[in-house]
């Protein structure tokens, strides 16, 4: 379906929302039609939100925030991110914070069916002060205390892979993060891709995801940028360095995603936009 359909079918105001990507294949024109479409009180999680999640706490969208590393790759802070959690603009921001381990555990533990994941904890950090989600417990078979993370079961996934075919199966490689957990985990999966095709061809170190887990699949071409998808699309390094200046100010920001994205109808006439502006 249409991407925009999907979007406001499938994700609701209050959702939790979960936009999963590991530098590679991030779903920013998802996030950029959640924007469009003015989608409020939203719990997202993410282990690493960069660019795209700081779009959406920037515009207003998020009031939690659940990861386990926060920032710009490769150049440095989310300022949108910054300015909610120190100065409460454009609205409070609650944090979460997780390491990538109990992040991943709790994503497993979601699409396993389980109340919680397993990690060996750090004894001497403060996150059980922090975060009211883990608890220390102890083994049943050994002396050993680890650190239980309860699951988390987002009401939607959004991700971006490579391909689906007509039925649904998605199919999705290179680096992919905690994709798959996160899909599995969820309530509801909204997957764009690069192109459907009849059938999927084979790829080494492969992740499919059966139709049987997939909510909606849109083909959005390119809708990874300016993420990489792997033999399709690669990495727009320049985006990610103009992206710090264009944060740091309020009226700059706003005036941003007025341009980019509340003014455009989709990746096509974002892409347009963008070439324009940069002749």
């Amino acid at each position: 379906m249409p991407l925009a359909e999907a979007i406001r079918e499938f994700v609701q105001d209050g959702d939790a929302v979960a936009m999963e990507g590991f530098t590679h294949l991030i779903p920013h024109a998802a996030g950029h039609e959640v924007i469009r479409q003015e989608k409020q009180d939203l719990i997202l999680y993410r282990m690493t939100p960069d660019i795209i999640y700081d779009q959406l706490i920037g515009v207003g969208a998020a009031a939690k925030l659940v990861f386990s590393w926060g920032g710009n790759p490769g150049v440095g802070s989310l300022h949108r991110l910054r300015e909610a959690v120190e100065h409460g603009w454009p609205r409070p921001l609650e944090l979460v914070e997780h390491s990538h381990a109990a992040m991943a555990a709790a994503y497993v533990a979601g699409a396993s069916g389980l109340p919680f994941g397993v990690i060996r904890g750090t004894p001497g950090s403060d996150v059980l002060a922090e975060v009211a989600t883990v608890r220390w417990i102890d083994s049943p078979f050994s002396d050993d205390r680890v650190l239980a993370v309860a699951a988390h079961r987002p009401d939607v996934t959004v991700i971006h892979a490579q391909r689906a075919d007509r039925k649904g199966n998605v199919q999705l490689w290179g680096i992919v993060g905690i994709q798959k957990e996160a899909a599995l985990a969820a309530r509801r999966v909204v997957v764009t891709v690069e192109e459907i095709v009849d059938e999927l061809t084979p790829v080494a170190g492969q992740v499919v995801l059966p139709h049987r887990v997939v909510t909606a699949v849109c083909e959005v071409p390119g809708g990874a940028h300016p993420s990489y998808a792997q033999d399709y699309a690669t990495r727009d390094n320049a985006f990610y360095r103009d992206w710090d200046a264009v944060s740091r100010d309020r009226d700059r920001f706003t005036g941003w995603i007025d341009r980019y994205v509340r003014e455009t109808h989709g990746i096509a006439e974002f892409h347009d936009r963008l070439a324009a502006d940069a002749e």
